[in-house]
């Protein structure tokens, strides 16, 4: 969902707590109390949906190729190699 999108939504749902609340005869306070509970849940949300988007996704070729050139340009030394200054060769 894009950002326009979910904010006229939001923007809808929050309408509708406001509705509700007139409707219930409530307060001042507690309508914007029930607004402010709202908001932030409908924030939570769509974090967690985006957060859930973004880690499901499939690594990218950009990625891949980032994570190719990582391995290529690390100093890491292969299990069994030992470096020092004293290297024995076998002839």
């Amino acid at each position: 969902m894009s950002l326009p999108k979910f904010i006229i939504g939001m923007i809808f749902a929050l309408a509708i707590v406001v509705s509700w609340s007139w409707i219930d005869g409530a307060s001042l306070g507690t309508t914007l109390l029930r607004v402010v509970i709202c908001a932030v849940v409908i924030q939570a949300g769509y974090f967690a949906l985006v957060y859930a988007m973004i880690a499901r996704s499939a690594p990218t070729p950009a990625d891949r190729l980032r994570e190719a050139e990582r391995k290529l340009s690390s100093t890491d030394v292969a299990e069994g190699e030992k470096l020092g200054s004293a290297r024995r060769s076998v002839h």
